[in-house]
């Protein structure tokens, strides 16, 4: 009998695009009136403005476009997830120009050596550095650019690549999950419930604090047992696999020599990086000027590299080609929140929730408000989409239940975080998955029983703010 094998990303986004599909056609379609609110410089919903309208199923045509409409949409004109598409194709060839220098190989000797028998430092390190990204400016599409350059490092520290994408997919997600002053969670959720972001820190920091030393501790305990043990690693029967497709070396021994060119080259590699994170923290920048950064750094590096004119692009198409199926996977993703918008059922959904909260006791209200947004976030990924969409309608519902509004947000947040962790509608999970070559089955097995702790670490959080508060 022929052993089953879990279908690639595409086939799984292709049935759930399907499935949301069907469910346009049980789900009634409605929506919100709504009305401009300045501070946010959108529009948001009214609370009890729900209506249905006339259904809008989607069709077979509708769900063969939806892929294609998921990078962009000609009928409302919306960039959707190209620019991220192109940021990853970008990335893909600055590092594979990077990589032909073999500045990074001679990097990754030199720290290893120097970091020998101390390796497992790198995942409390690192984990704290994007967590902090994530709770401060909302770090995750621009964490795709860190795994072609993390995963090799962990493979020869003797690691495996679940433990590469563990560090920057779970270390940015923890802080997002407890973002304090997120500008895409926090405050804009903040501002669309009429509350100052400040209110409710405190809470928020301890699920941020806790919520990372269970997340350190889950990957650290997973990495000693894969490096005492490589058969235990969820990735085993790929490990020649990946080996070759991240280390690219014809001999495992070789070493290359860290010479005053290849340091030059790592230093404007990492400075790319550092440049990265003060423009989209400080100057507010965003895909177009990561991907233009990135672009000028591979045409420097390709100039210090003495590289042909023939040689800098073919190396640079080469290396975008790796990250190919990454591109087409982030637009399939995007496929699902089209199907949903064009039905319209979100309103639908959010107005369901609405019903379901009212006349709670405050417990039962916050936890269920939680489980509610979890739900929500499936179908609307985005943290700063979700809280437009939810919060002018959820946050005043707190007001009959003696719920401060700052629970509800830190609710939201919490919710949108955990289920962004997972979420095969969410383009960072996928593109990630994909570029570290990890199943999103074996994903599920790995991060399954941390979500569990962190599912009762915020719930258990959140019934003490209901009483405190």
């Amino acid at each position: 009998m022929k052993k089953f094998k879990f279908p690639s990303a595409f086939t799984i986004l292709f049935f759930l695009i399907w499935a949301v599909a069907i469910l346009t056609r049980i789900i009634p379609s409605g929506e919100y009136e709504m009305k401009e609110n300045e501070a946010l410089g959108k529009k948001v919903p009214v609370a009890g403005s729900y209506h249905e309208v006339e259904s809008r199923p989607q069709n077979f045509i509708n769900v063969i476009l939806a892929p294609i409409k998921g990078f962009y949409d000609p009928d409302t004109n919306e960039a959707n997830s190209i620019d991220v598409a192109l940021f990853v194709l970008i990335i893909g060839g600055f590092l594979g120009i990077v990589t032909k220098t073999g500045a990074i190989d001679a990097g990754i000797a030199a720290m290893m050596k120097k970091l020998k028998g101390r390796e497992i430092l790198m995942i409390p390190i690192l984990m704290t550095l994007f967590a902090a990204g994530g709770t401060v400016y909302g770090m995750a599409e621009e964490t795709l650019a860190f795994y072609v350059l993390l995963i090799p490092v962990m493979i020869i520290a003797g690691y495996d690549t679940v433990t590469a994408v563990a560090v920057i997919m779970l270390g940015a997600g923890i802080g997002t999950l407890g973002s304090t002053i997120n500008p895409f969670a926090t405050v804009i959720a903040s501002d669309a419930a009429d509350i100052p972001f400040t209110q409710g820190i405190v809470l928020r920091c301890i699920i941020l604090i806790a919520g990372l030393v269970i997340c350190i501790a889950y990957v650290m305990r997973y990495a000693k047992r894969v490096k005492n043990d490589p058969s235990v690693s969820l990735v085993a029967d790929m490990k020649e696999v990946n080996e070759e497709r991240f280390l690219k070396k014809s001999d495992g021994n070789e070493v290359i020599e860290l010479n005053t060119r290849l340091k030059i080259i790592l230093f404007l590699f990492g400075l790319s990086f550092v440049i990265m994170v003060y423009g989209v923290s400080a100057m507010g920048w965003w895909m177009s000027e990561m991907s233009g950064l990135f672009f000028l750094s591979a045409i420097i590096v390709g100039l210090i590299a003495k590289m042909s004119e023939e040689e800098l692009t073919s190396t640079f198409v080469d290396g975008a080609r790796d990250l190919l199926g990454v591109a087409l996977v982030i637009g399939m993703a995007r496929g699902i929140v089209v199907i949903m918008d064009q039905g319209m059922i979100t309103a639908t959904l959010l107005h369901s929730a609405e019903t379901t909260v009212k006349e709670l006791s405050s417990a039962a209200f916050i936890n269920v408000m939680f489980l509610l947004q979890i739900a929500l976030s499936f179908f609307v990924p985005s943290s700063s989409g979700l809280a437009v969409l939810s919060m002018p309608v959820m946050a005043p519902l707190a007001d009959f239940s003696n719920v401060a509004r700052d629970l509800v947000v830190t609710a939201y947040q919490s919710a949108n975080g955990l289920v962004n962790l997972i979420s095969p509608t969410f383009a960072v999970v996928v593109g990630g998955l994909a570029i570290g070559n990890v199943p999103y089955n074996k994903w599920l097995k790995f991060t399954w029983p941390l979500l569990l702790m962190l599912f009762l670490l915020i719930m258990a959080v959140l019934t003490v703010g209901v009483f405190t508060s």
